[in-house]
């Protein structure tokens, strides 16, 4: 999938981390950029939006983790096959493990480079795998 046409749901609960991640977004064309800062009602949040094709989910969250929530969402049929990648501070091997075990669709460790974000994007919107520590 092209990045312009791509529509990102960002649950981030660090504003300057979003506001990263909207930047670099934005450099890759990406037009449509959601934001939710917690866990909480993350379904109906993204069952509010008409289209959600990635999900960019923090693991370390309020309220609700990023597992919770990634388990509510692939429990709803709309979700179950959209791209959801965990991207998270706790960039640990295990983490990664879990996370593959749980069901993300990809890991992206923190901090961000922004010299290899876009490109991990454009990676898992083509549907290729994306599993990195940092």
């Amino acid at each position: 999938m092209d990045p312009r046409d791509a529509t990102v749901l960002v649950i981030e609960d660090n504003l300057n981390n979003f506001l990263l991640i909207a930047r670099l977004l934005a450099y890759l064309g990406v037009q449509r950029c959601e934001w939710k800062a917690s866990g909480w009602q993350v379904l109906e949040f993204a069952e509010s939006l008409p289209e959600v094709d990635l999900i960019l989910m923090d693991i370390m969250l309020p309220e609700r983790d990023g597992y919770e929530a990634l388990s509510l969402l692939r429990a709803e049929p709309r979700f179950s096959n959209t791209l959801i990648v965990a991207v998270t501070a706790d960039s640990s091997q295990e983490n990664l493990d879990r996370a593959r075990r749980a069901g993300f669709d990809g890991f992206i460790g923190k901090p961000l480079d922004p010299d290899r974000f876009p490109e991990q994007i454009r990676r898992v919107l083509r549907g290729e795998p994306v599993w990195e520590l940092s």
